[in-house]
C-alpha cells in the first residue's frame, strides 16, 4: 500500500471519527474561551446559534477541504477546515473585509474627511437592550439626519455630503455601550450635481458640536416617544417614563468630534482597523486561567491619558459580555448616507469625478481567493507544505450533513 492509498483511508476514516482532525487554536481566543466556559444560557435562538458556530469555528464539526500533493514522492494529505463566515467571530472575514474596504476606496474622492462618534446615555441601555433592532435603527437615523440636517445648511456646506457610519456596542472593557462612527465629507454635492467644499468656520468640526448635540437628542428622544405611544417600545414595569423622559431631556448628549482625517488614505486605513470587529478581536485576550477560571484582556483606558491596562473577568462574565454585543439577525452595521446612499450612488460619484476634471472609476477588478491569501498572510493555498512544491490539488470537499464530493480521485495503482 503506498502513502497516496493510505492518505485516503485517513480521510475515510477521519469522516467516521472527527477526533482524528485537530485544530491548533492561537495561543488565547474567544473561541478557547467558548469551548471551554460556555454557560450562557441565554433565550435567544439566534445568540445561541451565534456562539455555537464561533465554538466549532475551523473544527472538524463544519466539515474540510481535503488537498493531496501530485508530487508522487510526496503525496502529503492537507486539512483546510472550513470557517464559520460569522461576522461576529474574529477569526473570519478578514478576505470579504478586504474587498469591502478596496470598493469603498472606489467612492472617495480628494476631498477632507471628517469623524465624529454619536453616544447614547446609559439612562437608555435597559431599554435599548429589550429593544435592539428599533433602537439601533433609531440610533442610525437620528446620528446620519443630524449631520444632513447641517450639511445642507447654508451656514456650514448647503450641500449633500457623504456618509458612512458604523454601529459599536462596546466600551474597552466590554461593557455595554452603543454609539455610532460617522464618517462625513468635507464637502458635498448641490442640486446641480456641482461639488461645493464647506465653508471654512471656527470650529473644530465641521459643524458646532453643542448645536449639533441638541439637534441629535431632540431627533432621538422625540421619534422615542412616538415609539412608546404606539407601543412599538415598552419600558420595562415600573418605570416612570415621563420622569425618564426629564432626566434625557437634561442631560448633555455627548458628541465626540475628532480631529480631521488627514485624506483618503487615513479613512481606509481607520475603516480597515474598525469597522468589521465585533467587541474585541483574538489579539487582545491575554491569558485564560484554568486554576481560578478567569479571562485577562488589554484595554485602553480613556479616563486615564489612553494607557493600555489589563483587565480579569470571570469566564462567565466575559462570554455574557461578549453575548450582550451580538447584532439581531440580519442587522445590518455599516451604512451610507447623503451622495454615498446606495442608490445611482457610483454614477453620482463619476459625475463629481468628471466635473472635478478626474477620471472616473471604472469598478472593482476581482482578485483571486490565492493572491489574498499570499497578500494578507504570505501563503500560497497550492503550496504543500511537506516538500514545499506548489503541487496541492483539492482531493475530496467534506461537509458532515451531506454527502461528501470526491474532486479528483487518486489513480488505482494496482
Amino acid at each position: 500500500m503506498n502513502k497516496a492509498t493510505r492518505n485516503i483511508i485517513k480521510i475515510i476514516n477521519a469522516e467516521n471519527d472527527v477526533t482524528m482532525l485537530s485544530y491548533t487554536m492561537p495561543k488565547a481566543t474567544v473561541q478557547q474561551v467558548l469551548l471551554k466556559y460556555h454557560t450562557v444560557s441565554s433565550s435567544n435562538i439566534h445568540v445561541q446559534k451565534v456562539l455555537h458556530r464561533l465554538r466549532v469555528c475551523r473544527t472538524a464539526a463544519l466539515g474540510y477541504h481535503a488537498y493531496r500533493c501530485s508530487n508522487d514522492e510526496c503525496s502529503e494529505i492537507r486539512y483546510q477546515y472550513h470557517s464559520c463566515r460569522d461576522r461576529h467571530c474574529p477569526m473570519c472575514g478578514a478576505i470579504k473585509k478586504d474587498e469591502w474596504i478596496e470598493a469603498r476606496m472606489q467612492e472617495l474622492l480628494p476631498v477632507k474627511y471628517y469623524h465624529v462618534v454619536f453616544t447614547l446615555t446609559h439612562e437608555l441601555n435597559s431599554l435599548v437592550l429589550g429593544h435592539r433592532k428599533i433602537l439601533y435603527n433609531l440610533l442610525f437615523d437620528a446620528s446620519a439626519q443630524t449631520l444632513i440636517t447641517f450639511a445642507k445648511d447654508e451656514k456650514y456646506m448647503g450641500a449633500v455630503a457623504g456618509i458612512i457610519s458604523v454601529l459599536h456596542t462596546w466600551g474597552q472593557q466590554l461593557s455595554f455601550h452603543p454609539h455610532i462612527h460617522s464618517i462625513i465629507s468635507g464637502g458635498g454635492i448641490t442640486d446641480n450635481n456641482n461639488w461645493k467644499d464647506a465653508r471654512k468656520n471656527i470650529y473644530r468640526f465641521l459643524f458646532p458640536i453643542k448645536a449639533m448635540s441638541v439637534v441629535y437628542k431632540t431627533k432621538f428622544l422625540q421619534a422615542l416617544k412616538e415609539l412608546i405611544a404606539n407601543k412599538t417600545v415598552i419600558p420595562k414595569a415600573g418605570t416612570d417614563t415621563p420622569a425618564l423622559f426629564n432626566t434625557l431631556y437634561q442631560k448633555e448628549w455627548v458628541i465626540y468630534a475628532k480631529a480631521p482625517f488627514g485624506g483618503p488614505q487615513s479613512v481606509i486605513e481607520y475603516l480597515g482597523r474598525y469597522t468589521h470587529k465585533v467587541a474585541i478581536s483574538n489579539h487582545r485576550i491575554s491569558s485564560i486561567n484554568d486554576e481560578d477560571d478567569t479571562v485577562t484582556f488589554a484595554y485602553k483606558d480613556y479616563a486615564d491619558n489612553n494607557k493600555q491596562k489589563q483587565m480579569t473577568l470571570g469566564n462567565s462574565e466575559f462570554v455574557r459580555r461578549f453575548a450582550q454585543h451580538i447584532l439581531p439577525k440580519g442587522f445590518t452595521k455599516i451604512r451610507t448616507y447623503g451622495y454615498l446612499s446606495n442608490r445611482n450612488r457610483f454614477r453620482r460619484i463619476n459625475e463629481v469625478l468628471k466635473k472635478m476634471k478626474l477620471p472616473g472609476h471604472k469598478g472593482l477588478v476581482k482578485v483571486p481567493f490565492q493572491l489574498r491569501m499570499r497578500e494578507r498572510y504570505g501563503t500560497d493555498p497550492k503550496e504543500c507544505p511537506c516538500c514545499k512544491q506548489k503541487t496541492l490539488q483539492l482531493l475530496k470537499i467534506f461537509y458532515p450533513w451531506k454527502k461528501a464530493e470526491l474532486v479528483h480521485p487518486p489513480a488505482d495503482d494496482g
